[in-house]
């Protein structure tokens, strides 16, 4: 069986490629250190943006793995105008996956990319990987696997947030796993 999880990168002082962690941020990812320590991780990939790497940058270092960074785990551009009723047009983009807007990328889209990355990682040999992105990317993934999954269950997302996909011989099972924030 192979694993793959999915981890929404930690809170951001911002939306920008180049936003950092805030201080919850930086503490949660000590957290992942823990979270991640026991178990058989093969390799790690991110979203080049800083908030994912810094999500994952303890861990990796505490286990001695590279980051790699692959440009297809950015976030997903709703539009490169401002739009003043962005919720409602990311919501439709739920409903209609074709939908986009100006300067936009359609869920369908940035679907088919995460997918595409995802599916190279099935077909490689290691066992278990770390994907770190972002919460519209990450919820399209699952939504291709997990059709219900839509706006509301990205809404629900925390930061830091995880899945484990699970691969067997012809079944995919996606479980929430979360952070415990005790």
């Amino acid at each position: 069986m192979k694993h793959i999880y999915l981890l929404r990168h930690g809170k951001a002082a911002g939306q920008e490629p180049e936003a950092p962690l805030t201080a919850q941020g930086q503490e949660d990812a000590l957290q992942l250190v823990d979270f991640f320590m026991n178990k058989p991780i093969d390799l790690i990939y991110s979203s080049p943006y800083l908030r994912a790497v810094e999500t994952i940058l303890p861990f990796a270092k505490a286990a001695s793995k590279k980051v790699v960074m692959d440009d297809r785990l950015r976030e997903r551009v709703l539009s490169t105008v401002q739009l003043d009723d962005w919720m409602s047009k990311l919501e439709a983009t739920y409903d209609d996956l074709e939908l986009s807007f100006e300067g936009g990328e359609s869920s369908s889209k940035a679907m088919s990319r995460g997918i595409g990355f995802i599916e190279e990682i099935w077909a490689r040999p290691e066992e278990s990987s770390i994907v770190v992105s972002h919460g519209a990317l990450l919820s399209l993934i699952i939504k291709h696997y997990v059709p219900e999954f839509g706006f509301n269950e990205w809404k629900r997302m925390a930061n830091p947030d995880i899945f484990h996909m699970k691969a067997g011989k012809e079944e995919i099972v996606i479980d929430h796993i979360g952070l415990s924030r005790e």
